[in-house]
């Protein structure tokens, strides 16, 4: 007979022992995870509110100062930067008179979604100009929509009156294809870059749509609000 100790067998730990080990390293997990969250919003907040700032002069131009303001139903309140909710931006110049206002638009482009602040004019019916604050388009196609001088002379004044009952716009803002613009309303495409175009189309319509007639109703409002 042989002598030979039988080998023993591996002990392996119990499934309560592996399932308190795996709870308490998620519990880490989240808690790390919720760490970095409270860490870097504010962050992450301050530097949308300084981008948005930035904006709203470089499409106002002639603004010296600038109110913000919150959508709340058909009326608009005077709120700050930090407001939970839909915001606009009214910019006044030296003299504190009304020069334009400040409006958010954003709608999904070739690869993800666009988002632009734009001015408009509403003693004129004019939207003038935008600034993108979010593209990730494909660059020298999607992003010609900051570059493209045929293009951006679409806003020179691109066409957004208010109907008389002040409900909706009077036309609707429209991309069409390249060369065949024939209305202060439509917008001519980029050639090689439709999709992108079309989203800006898009936005400025669904957007113009809910708040040119908002603002029209409460312009008297937005004129004799004065900075501080």
């Amino acid at each position: 007979m042989s002598n030979t100790p039988e080998k023993q067998q591996p002990q392996f730990p119990q499934s309560s022992v592996l399932i308190t080990t795996l709870g308490i390293i998620a519990m880490l997990s989240g808690l790390l995870v919720v760490i970095v969250y409270e860490y870097t919003q504010p962050i992450i907040a301050e530097n949308q509110r300084l981008a948005t700032e930035k904006a709203i002069f470089k499409v106002l131009p002639t603004a010296k100062t600038r109110l913000t303001f919150l959508v709340d139903g058909e009326k608009l309140k005077l709120a700050d930067d930090k407001t939970m909710g839909e915001l606009l931006y009214a910019g006044y110049d030296k003299n504190n008179q009304l020069v334009g206002v400040a409006l958010n638009a954003a709608a999904q482009g070739y690869q993800d979604m666009v988002k632009l602040l734009y001015s408009y004019q509403p003693d004129t019916g004019c939207i003038t100009g935008y600034d993108v604050l979010k593209s990730t388009e494909t660059p020298g196609f999607g992003t010609k929509i900051t570059t493209d001088e045929d293009f951006l002379a679409n806003f020179n004044c691109l066409q957004a009156h208010v109907n008389e009952a002040q409900t909706e716009l009077k036309n609707m803002i429209k991309t069409v294809r390249h060369g065949t613009k024939q209305q202060p309303f439509e917008i001519d495409a980029i050639s090689g870059s439709t999709i992108t175009s079309n989203a800006v189309g898009r936005m400025l319509n669904q957007s113009g749509q809910k708040l040119h007639p908002l603002i029209s109703k409460n312009l008297t409002f937005l004129k004799k609000s004065k900075p501080p």
